[in-house]
């Protein structure tokens, strides 16, 4: 029995419309429009053409039906001329990372939600809320991925054919996903996570909206705060700071240059003029787009490392886990963040004194 959401889904996940599809798998756009809408349903011929096509296992298209990420509740953090099609086919990543998540949540105890869903707070003191409730003062915030998996937010990273995205959050129920562009540079994935952070504690109570410009602003205002709080950037940066210095000082707060940059002007530590002359001057050194000599590290997922070398002392292989899922191993290693499996099996991330790092107990 085919499902007729799954066709849906992975339709959009490779960024179709039915048209083409049709003219790929070689059948007529009515006959597609029937089976998306459960009026008709395919044969196993004509459902292996259409597999073939979308380069997702036949078995995919039995599964129990998925309900998509919501689509209203999501905070896109695009290029204002994405297309569409490039938005469904995150949304429909977002969605199938999302049944990962309840295959492991079923398997493992992961982290209780901890985010504060606040009403109307100013970003500078919303973000000051959440630091306080997490405990990490105006200390540099640590490894953001494991900092937000820790307080319950399901992190994941979006496939590289979704580069036009940079990030997005939404509130599943009463539990938060929040998804990453890892193709970026280190210190803007990690504003890119404060930002959704941002999103999901001051936009996910449904007490103001949470697309749109002023949605944005107030997310990167939550996130400059997060990163780089008021009175650690007075403790170290002076006012009106050359460029060497705020280069010199970005490495403190793992972050880049142009936002420490912003930041420091939004705080009144730098002219309108310096302001201007420092973002020329960055932008001439190649900071604008990149960030030169940058951390080299990147933040990935301590839960998805710990949840597979679990799995892997019960004899569990990941080939298994995506054959239950009914997607490709591939479709699935996008999920997660680069890491290769061998990574995943062996020893994980050490710290220097040879110890695995880590604040998240998973017990199956």
């Amino acid at each position: 029995m085919v499902t007729p959401s799954r066709i849906t889904l992975a339709r959009k996940r490779r960024g179709l419309t039915l048209a083409e599809l049709s003219q790929r798998a070689g059948v007529s756009l009515q006959s597609l429009s029937n089976y998306e809408t459960g009026r008709t349903t395919p044969r196993p011929p004509t459902v292996r053409r259409i597999a073939e096509s979308l380069d997702f296992p036949d078995r995919f298209f039995s599964g129990p039906e998925i309900d998509e990420l919501p689509a209203e509740g999501i905070s896109w953090r695009a290029r204002t001329k994405t297309p569409p099609r490039v938005l469904d086919a995150a949304r429909a990543a977002g969605t199938l990372a999302a049944q990962l998540y309840d295959w492991i949540d079923g398997r493992f105890r992961l982290p209780e939600p901890d985010v504060p869903s606040l009403g109307k707070p100013d970003p500078e003191t919303a973000a000051e809320m959440v630091r306080t409730r997490w405990g990490l003062g105006n200390a540099p915030a640590p490894n953001m991925v494991h900092l937000l998996e820790a307080h319950g937010i399901r992190v994941f990273s979006l496939p590289p054919d979704s580069l036009e995205v940079d990030a997005f959050a939404v509130w599943r129920g009463s539990v938060p996903f929040v998804f990453l562009n890892i193709m970026k540079t280190v210190e803007r994935s990690r504003f890119d996570a404060a930002h959704e952070l941002g999103h999901l504690v001051m936009h996910g109570s449904g007490e103001r909206g949470c697309t749109g410009p002023e949605a944005e602003r107030q997310a990167n205002e939550f996130a400059s705060a997060f990163l780089m709080p008021a009175a650690s950037v007075l403790g170290h940066m002076p006012a009106g700071a050359r460029v060497d210095q705020i280069l010199q000082g970005k490495r403190i707060w793992k972050v880049s240059a142009m936002a420490l940059t912003y930041r420091m002007h939004d705080m009144g530590l730098l002219t309108d003029w310096q302001y201007r002359s420092t973002c020329a001057e960055l932008s001439a050194r190649g900071y604008k787009t990149d960030e030169p000599q940058g951390v080299k590290k990147r933040e990935t997922s301590q839960v998805l490392t710990k949840v597979f070398r679990g799995l892997r002392s019960r004899g569990v292989r990941p080939a298994d886990v995506a054959d239950e899922l009914g997607v490709t191993v591939e479709e699935m290693n996008k999920m997660l963040f680069g890491l290769t499996m061998t990574s995943m099996e062996g020893g994980g991330e050490r710290s220097s004194s040879g110890r695995s790092k880590g604040v998240l107990t998973l017990v199956p």
